[in-house]
C-alpha cells in the first residue's frame, strides 16, 4: 500500500504530524523500531528501570560507538571510541511507540525570543559554530501555545525578568505541589532570587479522554500509568489511530531510505518482527528518530545521487550535535535539625517540587569569568527535585570509606543494614539539574563506524563528544548559585559537579535547519534542501539547543512543520 505520509520514529518529533495529518485525513503510516506498550505495561517497576533498561534494546544487539577525548603521556590529545556494549553507557532513550516522551519528566519551559539569535546577540565565540535559527520565536509561539492545550500542560504565569512573551495563560491549573517548595521560595526571597513555577507536561485534572496524576512518585525515567504525562503516543498518536488514518507499525527496524536515479526517494526499507525485509512508498516523507538515529539512517541511505548519505551532498548531516550542558548537585536535610512540623513535610512522597530559577537565563555579572570577558553570556535554567526510587537510593550504600586504609571498603551484614538503615531513615536530599547551551562544535558528531554493526548488521552510529570549555563555565557559574540557595534553606553537605559527559536524554543538533543549503541540511520548514518531499521533525533541526529541556519545543516544531506539509498535502489533492 502507499501512504501519504511515511513516519519513520514515534515520538515528540513524529507524534505530532500523525496527529495533524491524520485529521486532516490523509493516511499516514508511523514505523517504530520498539514495541507498542500502553498504560497496562507501565506499572512501576523499579528493576525494570534501575537495573534492566526494560524499555530499550540489548547493547550487545544494538549499540553505538563512542569517541572521547584523551591526552597521552606526552599532552598530545587524541580521540579513543569504544562501543557502548563494552562500556554499558546506552544512548537509547526509550525504544517503543511514543518513544522517550513516554518517560519524560515533563519540564516545560519554552525558549526565549534570545535562543533564537544567539549570533546576533553574543557574537562569534571561537571554537564554536553557532548560527541564528531560520524562525523567530514569534513564529514558534502560537505552536508552544498549542502543545500546551493539545499535549495538556498544567502551569501558571508567574511575573519573572526573563518571562518569554505568551499568547495564552496554561489550560490547566498546576499540578499538587510538594512543601518544599514553599523553602525555596522563602530562600530565594531572601538572596534576591526570582523563583519560577514549573510548567509539565502532565494532566493536572482528566481531559482528551485521559487521567489526570496520581501522584505516585514515580514520573521520570517511568511510564505513567494513569495517561496524565503528555507522552507523543497518549496525547496525540491514540486520537491519530482513532481516525481510522494512522496505521503504527511497531518492531518495524528502518535501515534504509532508498532513492532512485534522479535522487527522488524510491520506498523506506525496513525489518519486521520477524527480521523480513519489507518497503513502503508515500507521497511525503518524515524521519523523526531522535538526533544520533536520524543521522545515522540518512548517512546509511546512499544512493547515486547521494554518495554521502541522503540530503548530505553538503555534507553536513550528522555535524553540529549538541546535547544539553550543565549539570547537577545536592544538598542534605536532616531530620534531627528540624521540627516535627519540617520533617513531615519534607518526607511527603507524591507532589512535584516545580521550581526552577532563572534568574541567569542570560548573564550580566562582571564576576563570570567565562569566554565574553565583560561578563555577558547566555546563560541556563535551575530545576530542582527529588529522586524517589529507593533502589536507586539504595545503591551505594553497600560502601563506606575506611580512613585508615584510603579507600571504600565493602559492607556486610549488620554494617550494611545500618548504612541502608541511615540512607533512608535520617535525611532526605534536595537535588538541583542545570541545564545551559552545548555550543556546537566540529568535535561533536556523528558518522557511521566501520568496524561495528547491529544484530542486523548494519553500521552502527559512532558519536563523538567534544564539549566547548564555556559550557562548563556557564555551567559552574549556575551551580553556585543553586548552591547558595541551598545554604540558604539550611542544606548540609552541599556540592555539585558540572562535566562534558552529557545526559544522552538531551539530544539535538545533525541535521540543522537553515536558509543556506551549504551550511544547513534543512530549510526553515524543515524539508531537507535536496529532497523534495523528505522532512526531519525530531530536534535534529535545532542549530542551538537553549537552556531548557527539548521536547516541548520539538513538539512545538513538528506541530508547525505538521502544518506546512497539510497545506503541501491538500494543494495537491485539491
Amino acid at each position: 500500500m502507499k501512504y501519504d505520509i511515511c513516519i519513520v520514529g514515534s515520538g515528540a518529533g513524529a507524534s505530532p504530524v500523525a496527529y495533524t495529518l491524520a485529521n486532516a485525513g490523509a493516511k499516514v503510516l508511523v514505523l517504530e523500531k520498539g514495541a507498542w506498550l500502553t498504560e497496562k505495561e507501565f506499572y512501576k517497576d523499579e528493576l525494570a528501570i534501575s537495573l534492566r533498561d526494560a524499555y530499550n534494546p540489548k547493547l550487545e544487539d544494538e549499540q553505538h560507538v563512542i569517541e572521547e577525548e584523551y591526552e597521552n603521556e606526552a599532552g598530545e590529545s587524541y580521540w579513543q571510541g569504544e562501543a557502548t556494549s563494552e562500556s554499558g553507557w546506552s544512548f537509547w532513550n526509550g525504544t517503543v511507540v511514543g518513544g522517550s516522551s513516554n518517560f519524560m519528566s515533563g519540564y516545560f519551559h519554552r525558549l526565549k525570543p534570545v535562543d533564537f539569535r544567539l549570533k546576533t546577540e553574543f557574537g562569534d565565540i571561537k571554537g564554536a559554530n553557532v548560527e541564528d535559527w531560520p524562525i523567530s520565536y514569534a513564529e514558534l509561539e502560537p505552536y508552544y501555545a498549542m502543545v500546551e492545550k493539545v499535549v495538556g500542560v498544567s502551569g501558571r504565569v508567574t511575573e519573572h525578568p526573563h518571562q518569554e512573551p505568551r499568547s495564552t495563560d496554561f489550560p490547566y491549573p498546576p499540578v499538587a505541589e510538594h512543601a518544599i517548595s514553599s523553602w525555596i521560595d522563602e530562600s530565594a526571597e531572601k538572596i534576591g532570587y526570582h523563583t519560577v513555577p514549573v510548567p509539565r507536561a502532565i494532566l493536572s485534572k482528566p481531559a482528551m479522554g485521559r487521567q489526570s496524576c496520581e501522584y505516585s512518585g514515580y514520573c521520570s525515567s517511568y511510564g505513567c500509568s494513569s495517561g496524565a504525562k503528555g507522552s507523543g503516543r497518549a496525547a496525540l498518536l491514540n486520537h491519530a489511530v482513532a481516525t481510522g488514518n494512522c496505521t503504527i507499525t511497531p518492531h518495524a527496524k528502518v535501515y534504509k531510505i532508498a532513492t532512485d536515479s534522479q535522487g527522488e526517494i524510491s520506498g523506506v526499507h525496513y525489518y519486521d518482527k520477524a527480521g523480513r525485509k519489507k518497503v513502503v512508498q508515500a507521497k511525503y516523507y518524515v524521519v523523526a528518530c531522535q538526533a544520533v538515529e536520524t543521522s545515522r539512517l540518512l548517512l546509511a541511505s546512499k544512493g547515486e545521487k547521494f554518495p554521502n548519505g541522503l540530503a548530505n551532498n553538503s555534507g553536513h548531516v550528522g555535524k553540529n550535535l549538541i546535547f544539553s550542558g550543565g549539570g547537577t548537585g545536592r544538598g542534605d536535610f536532616f531530620y534531627k535539625d528540624l521540627t516535627a512540623e519540617k520533617k513531615a513535610q519534607l518526607t511527603q512522597v507524591g507532589p512535584f517540587i516545580n521550581r526552577a530559577l532563572q534568574d541567569w537565563y542570560q548573564i550580566d555579572d562582571k564576576a563570570f569569568n567565562g569566554i565574553n570577558r565583560n561578563g555577558k553570556a547566555k546563560g541556563g535554567t535551575i530545576d530542582f527535585l527529588f529522586y524517589q526510587n529507593p533502589i536507586s537510593r539504595a545503591q551505594g550504600t553497600q560502601w563506606q570509606y575506611d580512613e585508615s586504609q584510603d579507600s571504600e571498603k565493602l559492607l556486610w551484614g549488620e554494617e550494611l543494614k545500618q548504612s541502608m538503615k541511615a540512607e533512608f531513615t535520617t535525611y532526605k536530599t534536595l537535588r538541583f539539574e542545570v541545564f545551559n547551551d552545548w555550543l556546537p562544535t566540529d568535535n561533536c558528531f556523528v558518522d557511521l563506524d566501520d568496524e561495528v554493526t547491529d544484530k542486523w548488521g548494519d553500521k552502527v552510529a559512532k558519536i563523538r563528544i567534544g564539549a566547548h570549555h564555556h559550557d562548563l563555565d556557564v555551567g559552574e557559574y549556575l551551580a553556585e548559585k543553586a548552591e547558595k540557595l541551598l545554604g540558604e534553606m539550611g542544606a548540609t553537605n552541599i556540592s555539585s559537579s558540572v562535566s562534558s559527559a552529557p545526559a544522552s536524554n538531551l539530544m539535538a543538533g545533525g541535521c540543522r535547519f537553515g536558509n543556506d543549503p551549504k551550511t544547513s541540511v534543512l530549510n526553515k520548514n524543515c524539508q531537507a534542501h535536496e529532497v523534495d518531499n523528505l522532512f526531519v521533525t525530531d530536534a535534529s533541526f535545532m542549530p542551538t539547543g537553549g537552556s531548557v529541556p527539548y521536547t516541548f519545543t520539538i513538539y512545538a516544531n513538528s506541530f508547525r512543520v505538521a502544518d506546512h506539509i497539510k497545506a503541501r498535502w491538500q494543494e495537491n489533492i485539491s
